[in-house]
């Protein structure tokens, strides 16, 4: 395996201001930014209008699809470990607890599905987003496990939003979006 990337500590791609945005640019961000918190990562990819107007949809789609909240953060925030990505760990800390997760489950999501803490299935959802990062695979026991609670929406939806916020987490480390002041970043842990 290649040697891990440090990640930038400051914009490769700074964040576009407010007084630089064209009048799409504008419309675009401000039909999200009044309803998170994550400006970087908008101010940022919105200097490819074309792209952040196809992806901004899909993206929404997937944080409210057919999978229980709590469950798609553990997924979500288990991806962002497992590529090292700050930003996309502190925004999802966020949501996170709006979804009921707490502060020791979010920081425990770190140490993996072996963890004794979680229960059998919230295992399975962190073993799921590990088989897909290191194999791009989910393995025939854990999709069976998958597939004893998930309908098939539900399991289409797993895959998709893991790859998802791979691509995310690819973009907001390679572009060295940063986190805002106030957002954590990754729990620290050896690696």
């Amino acid at each position: 395996m290649a040697e891990r990337s440090r990640r930038p500590d400051k914009p490769r791609i700074p964040p576009l201001a407010a007084d630089e945005h064209s009048e799409d640019q504008r419309q675009l961000v401000g039909g999200v930014a009044a309803n998170v918190p994550a400006s970087n990562i908008f101010a940022t990819l919105v200097r490819h209008p074309g792209l952040f107007r196809h992806w901004l949809p899909f993206g929404g789609k997937l944080l409210a699809g057919k999978l229980p909240g709590r469950e798609r953060e553990l997924l979500i925030l288990r991806t962002a470990w497992n590529c090292r990505s700050d930003y996309e760990w502190g925004q999802h800390v966020l949501i996170a607890r709006g979804a009921g997760l707490d502060d020791a489950e979010i920081d425990r999501v770190a140490d993996g599905p072996d963890h004794e803490g979680w229960s059998p299935f919230d295992r399975t959802l962190l073993r799921a987003a590990d088989e897909l990062h290191g194999d791009s695979c989910i393995s025939d026991r854990t999709w069976t496990e998958l597939a004893g609670r998930y309908d098939e929406r539900q399991l289409v939806e797993v895959p998709m939003l893991v790859g998802h916020y791979h691509m995310v987490a690819y973009s907001l480390n390679s572009l060295g979006v940063q986190r805002e002041e106030g957002i954590v970043g990754l729990p620290e842990r050896a690696s």
